[in-house]
């Protein structure tokens, strides 16, 4: 059965994806974190069990209904997804986030509330989580386990732009034949945003060698826009290109723990930045909106931090 939102949360959605430009996914993220917070609060209100709150229905929400809602009953919210739910601090933290965002619309945008409750909501304390990469030892087993199959020239392209240009998955899930001018690529990112990168001489080869000996000979290539294309001739999706570098990291025996197309974006940006690249030009790069963002790829690893202090001069005066 489908469930029917109030007319105040259908709008805000709409806001997202027509006004700010929020992706498919993250809409979807707040479309689940409004609704649960709506059930929830229904299932308090009415007395209602708990262990059934996926089921309510919260159709009949009106700005009334919201107009009553205050700080603590999203802090009992978030105390709910802790205890009964089993959230992280990160997925908390997004539901803060999605309540912050949604009360500023009504009271900014569309101004049906007077006085924002979530203004003063604190997100939960998230410690610092350093990103998993691979080191450059482990990046070239990892290369060397793609196997020669029938997409060999599509999957080492694929790999090949992950390490060398760091972008997101979805992003290369959109890349068309038009995104390729020359020596540059046509990247579209969050939000839509347009930004052009470099392809190196590594990435220049390996697309060459794609083109040349395998996309062309996928079933209607040359009638489809897509740049990564599937046997069936269909646009790769992110499930899809997942399984893809799950599967490589299993045949090359690295079996790299948690090893993502993201990671492979970690790995990027890493060794970007310990090669010499600056903070600026590693957030225009990854397509950043904030550098705060980039300075993860800051970290140092402990043996760095160790040579460190054996390199001071102090340590001859022994």
């Amino acid at each position: 059965m489908q469930t029917t939102y109030p007319k105040v949360m259908r709008d805000f959605l709409v806001y997202l994806t027509a006004i700010k430009g929020k992706s498919k996914r993250t809409r979807e993220e707040y479309e689940y974190d409004l609704l649960l917070f709506f059930r929830f609060l229904k299932a308090v209100q009415q007395d209602m069990d708990i262990k059934l709150v996926d089921q309510i229905d919260i159709s009949d929400i009106t700005i009334v209904f919201i107009r009553e809602i205050s700080l603590e009953d999203m802090y009992l919210f978030l105390e709910y997804c802790e205890e009964q739910r089993r959230n992280s601090a990160h997925a908390r933290a997004r539901k803060g986030a999605t309540l912050k965002s949604f009360f500023n619309y009504l009271k900014s945008k569309r101004h049906l509330i007077e006085d924002n409750p979530a203004s003063e909501l604190e997100s939960p304390k998230i410690g610092k989580r350093q990103p998993i990469y691979m080191t450059m030892e482990e990046a070239r087993v990892f290369i060397d386990g793609i196997k020669e199959s029938t997409h060999y020239y599509r999957n080492y392209c694929m790999i090949t732009f992950f390490l060398n240009l760091g972008i997101r998955v979805t992003e290369l899930c959109k890349l068309n034949l038009t995104s390729i001018q020359g020596d540059f690529l046509t990247v579209t990112g969050k939000g839509d945003k347009e930004r052009t990168v470099f392809l190196n001489e590594a990435c220049q080869i390996a697309l060459s060698r794609y083109l040349k000996k395998e996309r062309y000979a996928i079933k209607d290539a040359d009638t489809n826009e897509s740049l990564f294309l599937s046997q069936k001739g269909t646009r790769l999706t992110r499930q899809r290109v997942a399984r893809i570098v799950k599967e490589i990291n299993e045949q090359s025996g690295l079996n790299k723990t948690k090893l993502t197309p993201h990671k492979l974006r970690h790995t990027s940006a890493t060794m970007m930045y310990k090669s010499g690249a600056d903070i600026r030009s590693l957030q225009q790069i990854l397509g950043h909106s904030s550098v705060s963002t980039t300075q993860i790829y800051t970290h140092v690893e402990d043996k760095e931090i160790q040579q460190v202090i054996e390199n001071n001069p102090f340590n001859q005066l022994i």
